[in-house]
């Protein structure tokens, strides 16, 4: 059985979201995903897409999803995005890709949650299922391979959860009314406990 059939589905009813994701598995062939003990990478994407479909947004965000690294992490230019599926659908990846001009990480992904938040709702929505993935794969990994998992990230581990934290606090910020923001906490909860647990009790 697919691990993706809300996607599947809609890939078969959606020459949009066929199309979208097309090009995220050109874009991401041979990839392998950071901290996911081995897993093609274009299985991130695919998950984030599910995510959103499961929570009724729509054929533009769904295709948004799928494309959300393709700018970042391939040789696929933003305008040719822009060109091929129109200005929503690529205003949403643009928000979502990082900006690499910048050079200390922290700073990097501080800039990108303020324009995350500027561009509204569904790119909230995109982020929170972005994470939400990666705290889940991360989790299914460290089921595999425990404390092998750190050495596959691209930065130390303590950095990445005070991100996810700065990340998490952003969401309840912005979107509390998101359910996928709640599955975040909960996740993180599950990592790391009375550290996300703070957060989380902030906003009750």
């Amino acid at each position: 059985m697919s691990a993706t059939p809300g996607l599947d589905a809609a890939a078969e009813r959606s020459e949009l979201v066929m199309d979208a994701r097309e090009l995220a598995r050109k874009a991401h062939l041979g990839q392998l995903r950071r901290g996911s003990d081995g897993r093609p990478y274009i299985e991130h994407p695919e998950a984030v897409a599910e995510l959103l479909i499961k929570q009724r947004f729509d054929d533009e965000v769904v295709a948004a999803a799928l494309l959300h690294d393709v700018v970042e992490k391939s040789e696929t230019e933003a305008g040719h995005v822009r060109e091929r599926f129109g200005n929503r659908v690529a205003d949403l990846v643009e928000a979502l890709t990082e900006d690499e001009t910048i050079p200390v990480y922290e700073d990097r992904k501080q800039e990108h949650r303020w324009r995350v938040a500027k561009a509204g709702p569904e790119a909230l929505a995109i982020f929170a299922a972005d994470k939400l993935t990666n705290v889940m794969m991360l989790r299914e990994a460290y089921a595999l391979i425990e404390e092998g998992v750190s050495e596959e990230l691209a930065v130390p581990l303590d950095l990445k959860i005070y991100i996810w934290e700065a990340d998490l606090e952003m969401l309840f910020d912005e979107a509390p009314q998101l359910p996928l923001t709640d599955r975040l906490a909960d996740e993180m909860v599950g990592l790391w406990g009375d550290r996300f647990r703070a957060v989380r009790s902030q906003t009750d």
